[in-house]
């Protein structure tokens, strides 16, 4: 009986070392990940990886045409265009998740915010920033910085995610935060 103990008390041990590995290993797997590992779809259906921009600041924004904040695609341009030559670069995924406020093509989301906003920061393909269908891009930006009362959720349109030169996650600005109003993060990070 006492041999049955003892050999009870190792395994428990054993597997409780084994345990305690394997979640040191995926804690120190998931620090290494950074926003730079993940690939999406441009507008022109290419394959684009992140990594593109290393070395440069970027400002992630998930966008719609039909909403009360699509006038920040101004906003967005305007930062872009000061700062894009510093390396600083916007990129701009549309958004359907929202009140169906994009419910367009990729064509007439592209044409909309050349002709009405005159944008010239890449666009990509529209994706979804929630739920099981949420872009793998936009599950890490969102696990790295909660929004509001610690949720990961996104809350709505034009939330940006401001990614420094190695791809880390540094900063998480909800809707009614124009893109004037952090141009001094972005000013940081240059």
């Amino acid at each position: 009986m006492r041999f049955i103990k003892r050999f009870t008390n190792v395994v428990a041990c054993l597997c409780a070392a084994l345990v305690m590995e394997m979640l040191m290993a995926q804690a120190a797997l998931s620090a290494e990940v950074t926003a730079h590992d993940f690939t999406f779809e441009n507008i022109e259906g290419g394959s684009l990886n992140l990594a593109d921009y290393a070395g440069s600041p970027v400002l992630l924004v998930n966008t719609a045409s039909m909403c009360g904040f699509t006038p920040q695609y101004e906003g967005l341009e305007k930062l872009y265009a000061q700062h894009k030559d510093a390396g600083f670069s916007v990129l701009a995924f549309p958004c359907n998740q929202f009140g169906s406020q994009e419910p367009g093509s990729t064509e007439e989301i592209v044409e909309f915010c050349e002709t009405r906003f005159s944008t010239s920061f890449p666009l990509f393909e529209k994706i979804e920033v929630n739920g099981d269908g949420a872009h793998p891009l936009y599950k890490h930006l969102k696990s790295e910085i909660k929004g509001i009362m610690g949720t990961e959720r996104i809350k709505w349109n034009f939330t940006k995610f401001l990614i420094n030169r190695d791809g880390e996650v540094v900063a998480r600005f909800g809707s009614q935060k124009k893109p004037a109003d952090i141009e001094k993060e972005v000013k940081a990070l240059l």
